[in-house]
């Protein structure tokens, strides 16, 4: 019976780090003949996808914690909501310094940001007799979304 020949593993599958550290040296050298670059290419195309997820994340975190500021009456709450807006809001300008061409998805991310949002807000507290608007009722310019207290106007 013939055995299988399992083919040996690349360095890009059994250590990534050492990967990572053997194309840096590669490009600083500018030894482009020993380039993976099939992995190269799918490891940047990750890292553009990434600062889109992060974008997304933050912005769904804030929009979740500016509904609850707004429509949850639980004054008790209110100082943790503000700090976690405070926050996202500060991440939110750190990723977009970062990567500025992330303002060109600004308005796709909201959209996705808010459904979810939404989502979780109604489903932790409907229950409880709150409700939520099913559009966002103000400004969602960036400037907006990072510097105002809609619940103060």
């Amino acid at each position: 019976m013939a055995q299988a020949i399992a083919s040996p593993k690349s360095l890009y599958e059994s250590d990534f780090l050492l990967w990572t550290r053997e194309t840096v040296a590669s490009l600083r050298s500018r030894d482009f003949e020993h380039l993976d670059l099939e992995n190269l290419i799918e490891e940047i195309e990750c890292l553009g996808r990434s600062e889109k997820k992060e974008l997304k994340s933050r912005l769904r975190v804030l929009l979740a914690h500016l509904l609850k500021r707004m429509y949850v009456d639980m004054p008790e709450c209110f100082d943790g909501w503000e700090n976690t807006i405070a926050t996202q809001r500060t991440d939110i300008e750190f990723t977009l310094a970062d990567s500025p061409s992330l303002k060109a998805i600004w308005e796709e991310a909201f959209e996705l940001a808010w459904r979810f949002a939404l989502i979780d807000v109604r489903r932790e507290y409907s229950k409880k007799g709150f409700t939520f608007p099913d559009t966002w009722q103000f400004s969602r310019d960036i400037d907006a979304m990072l510097n105002v207290d809609f619940w103060e106007l």
